[in-house]
């Protein structure tokens, strides 16, 4: 049984940072394909960031390129997203995604090609 655990999620100021991780179990992060999605009130979920097997580089979304940072801890089977520079647009619930196959490319930033999904956590950023 696969389990994807976020915790880190809270209320911050504008241009602070903060921390979010997802434990797995059931799955290894590093065997397949990990991402990083968020959701706004009234929006689609998003992509924000992940990686495949065997990249050597991440992907961000274009919005959080250069503020966020994932980070994968194969002994722990943890993933942490580092966020900077927060403003009241990365305001929404964060989740923790993962599939057992290395999806392609042009797959990776879409939410429908993940099979397993962490209960999110909600991350407010208030000016």
């Amino acid at each position: 049984q696969v389990q994807l655990v976020e915790s880190g999620g809270g209320s911050v100021q504008v241009g602070d940072s903060l921390r979010v991780s997802c434990a797995a179990s059931g799955i290894t992060f590093s065997s397949g394909t990990m991402g990083w999605f968020r959701q706004a009130p009234g929006k689609e979920r998003e992509f924000v960031a992940g990686f495949r097997r065997g990249d050597s580089n991440p992907y961000y979304a274009d919005a959080v390129k250069g503020r966020f940072t994932i980070a994968r801890d194969n002994a722990k089977n943890t993933v942490t997203l580092r966020m900077t520079s927060l403003t009241p647009e990365d305001t929404a619930v964060y989740y923790c995604a993962a599939d057992n196959s290395r999806l392609t490319v042009s797959r990776v930033r879409a939410a429908e090609n993940y099979d397993y999904w962490g209960q999110g956590t909600q991350v407010t950023v208030s000016s």
